[in-house]
């Protein structure tokens, strides 16, 4: 029988979703208020996919990535949602928004996967606690990526997937140096 060990620690990554420039400099100052420095930046690219958030968020949004030089404990991924969802309202207060002027995706990297919190259920979810679910975003190769079913289309984009290969080789450095090698 094997013996439960503590898990490692991972990388904690947050997608922006946002239609103005001052919005993503709001959210991400919150962000690193609370999870410390952000070390790898995406760009911002249109959100094209979907409308889904049209409506609450207005037109012509972009999405993008960033990922925290500190690494965290994967237990403590539903914790950051909730928080991010607080950090949506403060904005939008901020802003004097009468909707949502930011959605904020947190997760994290692992070396073998991207793994999302969300509060919306579906099959393929996990709960986790406080109506959080993980959501497996997409596995790592050793050649890329592998897209699952459920993948959102804007994350298997090519600059997306070359963001989220570029944090997994930062991720993996901490790893190994924080390892004593």
């Amino acid at each position: 029988m094997a013996e439960p060990r503590p898990f490692r620690p991972v990388k904690l990554v947050c997608g922006i979703l946002a239609a103005e420039e001052a919005h993503f400099e709001a959210a991400e100052s919150r962000l690193s208020s609370a999870w410390g420095e952000i070390d790898i930046r995406s760009g911002r690219f249109p959100f094209v996919e979907t409308d889904y958030y049209a409506a609450e968020i207005g037109p012509r949004l972009r999405r993008s990535f960033v990922s925290f030089a500190a690494l965290i404990a994967p237990e403590a991924l539903s914790a950051v949602k909730l928080r991010t969802n607080a950090m949506e309202k403060e904005i939008g207060r901020a802003f004097g928004a009468s909707r949502r002027a930011v959605n904020l995706d947190p997760g994290y990297l692992t070396e073998a996967a991207l793994i999302m919190a969300t509060a919306k259920n579906f099959s393929h979810r996990v709960p986790l606690q406080e109506g959080i679910y993980a959501h497996l975003e997409f596995l790592f190769s050793r050649t890329g990526i592998r897209r699952l079913e459920w993948t959102y289309p804007d994350f298997a984009k090519p600059k997306m997937v070359s963001y989220f290969l570029e944090v997994r080789r930062a991720y993996r450095r901490q790893l190994k140096s924080s390892q004593g090698g």
